[in-house]
């Protein structure tokens, strides 16, 4: 599968476009970041973060082909910790 330039969605600081730039090229995220910031002292540095911020779309993350659907309780629930009302502990009618 080939790999796409996108903001993360799970390693970020901002906007995930330094966390995306070190996911694609495999390379640390702190690396990137620290390149970001010795590029502030250029001024072009927030210029180039903030397109890129708009340009690169945000990683979508979706279960693997085949996975089943969570198995829920009550209420979408799938601890089954809401089964009793927490403020009066009555067991919760069944919907």
């Amino acid at each position: 599968m080939k790999q796409r330039l996108a903001r993360s969605s799970s390693d970020r600081m901002i906007g995930g476009v330094c966390g995306g730039l070190a996911r694609y090229f495999g390379i640390d995220a702190t690396i990137v970041r620290l390149v970001f910031v010795l590029a502030v002292l250029s001024g072009i540095s927030p210029l180039i973060y903030i397109i890129l911020w708009i340009v690169m779309p945000l990683e979508t993350t979706t279960p693997p082909i085949g996975t089943p659907p969570a198995i829920q309780g009550p209420m979408g629930d799938t601890t089954g910790e809401w089964r009793y009302d927490p403020y009066t502990g009555e067991r919760l009618p069944k919907p």
